[in-house]
């Protein structure tokens, strides 16, 4: 058998787009960079040794994943460091180091390496981390800071207060950010600026944000109309919590969500209405987390339903 008569064997993707996954690590990073900065003015020093925690933490386990499986070191592509500020983003600014670490640790052994390395993964990493800290440790991860202090308090966040209180955060300090919460979902003006650059580079499809974020303009506006006193409004469902965080650079991780153009739609789809029917009817204040989760768990499914047809191929 000669060199044309032998198939290469390798996992997905088969078809390159000529970026390299460096390339596109580095986009996802310059997106991050506007709602890091407005987190650590907002948070101060906290900020920074949480993403320094949580980058560390992921580069030095994909570091040893990689060695403990033989194979080539990929921690370099930047993937480790991305995972490392998406789950900074969605803790709170007063987790110790140690719980951080754990967290990042977890993010990439057991929820990237175990499954074969990159591109294998089934759930996004960084929400993998936050779940196993949120089940382990949930009074750590409950523990809110005010902007702008070094003081830990218990005042909830805007979800929360809305859901148990009856409390609405004014829109212009969820816009800006200048709220408690986890550190990256505070400032929603800061998340938008860095995932439109995301959708302009192409770096993430516009699809899964449209469908996600459509869902809950369309669902949670009904629920409003219906019931204004106990459903807040569409600004708030959307400016509050980890919604456009999720959308913009959770949902659209291209390893754990569709490969088709209609799966994508039903992935977004699937996650905007999941996240509004916890929010409304589930005992937590948020859903983006386990909305997210859930949908990766049946993408599998999604892609083999939405496999466009093989011209030329003969059914039944």
């Amino acid at each position: 058998m000669d060199d044309q008569d032998r198939f290469e064997i390798a996992s997905s993707p088969h078809a390159s787009s000529g970026r390299s996954n460096r390339a596109i690590m580095c986009f996802v990073i310059l997106a991050l960079m506007p709602n890091a900065i407005v987190s650590i003015y907002f948070f101060k020093w906290m900020a920074l040794r949480l993403y320094a925690a949580c980058c560390l933490g992921s580069v030095a386990a994909e570091t040893i994943g990689c060695l403990i499986r033989r194979k080539k070191v990929t921690a370099g592509d930047g993937s480790a460091v991305v995972t490392g500020l998406l789950l900074a983003m969605v803790l709170p600014p007063s987790l110790p180091i140690w719980c951080a670490l754990l967290g990042s640790i977890v993010a990439i052994l057991l929820s990237k390496e175990i499954f074969g390395g990159l591109g294998q993964n089934i759930f996004n990493p960084a929400l993998v981390g936050r779940a196993f800290l949120m089940a382990s440790f949930p009074a750590l991860l409950t523990s809110w800071t005010k902007p702008i202090t070094l003081e830990a308090v218990t005042r909830a966040t805007p979800l929360a207060l809305s859901k148990f209180e009856a409390i609405r955060t004014p829109m212009a300090d969820l816009f800006i950010g200048n709220i408690s919460g986890s550190l990256g979902e505070t400032s929603a003006l800061a998340i938008i600026i860095g995932g439109l650059f995301l959708l302009i580079k192409r770096a993430a499809d516009w699809r899964i944000p449209a469908g996600f974020i459509g869902v809950v303009i369309l669902f949670g506006g009904l629920l409003n109309l219906a019931n204004p006193s106990s459903f807040p409004g569409v600004d708030f469902q959307l400016f509050a919590g980890g919604l456009m965080l999720g959308a913009f650079f959770m949902a659209t991780d291209p390893v754990t969500s569709p490969i088709t153009k209609k799966g994508r739609w039903i992935f977004g789809l699937g996650c905007g209405t999941l996240v509004v029917i916890i929010r409304a009817w589930g005992g937590l204040p948020e859903g983006v987390m386990y909305s997210i989760l859930l949908m990766n768990a049946i993408t599998p499914l999604i892609n083999r339903y939405t496999r466009p047809r093989r011209f030329g191929f003969k059914i039944g």
